[in-house]
């Protein structure tokens, strides 16, 4: 039971990072809007914050009523994964800088970034937030929510992955 609550512990630690995120992101809009910026794909994005939301009380309630154990194995190796999914989010985040944002908002005429993470991989941030939702729950093997959230986020990624790469392609400067 110790681990269930070192567990819990880990989610509401995750839980404070996200509410951080949003802090970043609501001072990105407020900067992007004062230059124009354009929002793109609203209606998806209540279905993301509820996902993300699920994904941190399902991972905990599942651990405690599935009485889920942590294996050391598994549950290091995730932990592990957890962690590097957070550097990349925020090296993502420090990168993009006043750009960053949860929502898809792009600003006319900047160019778009191909630096640090960007200059490997497209879309760099939703590799963090694969990982993360897989990883997660199974740090205490609660691998029925790792697999919904893996399934449900890869149907919404591909929504918001379509939005994000239509908004930039029709507002953001090509340089």
């Amino acid at each position: 039971m110790t681990s269930q609550w070192l567990f819990t512990g880990l989610v509401l630690l995750v839980g404070l990072e996200r509410v951080a995120e949003l802090v970043v992101s609501n001072r990105h809009a407020a900067w992007a809007f004062s230059r124009g910026a354009v929002e793109r794909g609203q209606s998806h994005y209540p279905f993301m914050v509820l996902l993300h939301t699920g994904l941190l009380a399902g991972a905990v309630a599942e651990a405690w009523l599935a009485d889920r154990p942590f294996v050391p194995a598994l549950g290091w190796v995730m932990l592990a994964l957890v962690v590097a999914s957070q550097a990349l989010r925020w090296w993502c985040i420090r990168t993009l800088g006043n750009q960053w944002n949860t929502r898809v908002i792009v600003v006319p005429g900047l160019s778009l970034v191909h630096r640090g993470p960007y200059r490997v991989v497209p879309h760099p941030n939703y590799v963090a937030v694969v990982v993360e939702g897989l990883a997660l729950p199974l740090v205490h093997t609660a691998w029925v929510t790792a697999l919904v959230f893996t399934v449900v986020n890869a149907a919404l990624l591909t929504v918001r992955i379509r939005v994000e790469s239509a908004a930039l392609r029709e507002i953001a400067s090509p340089t």
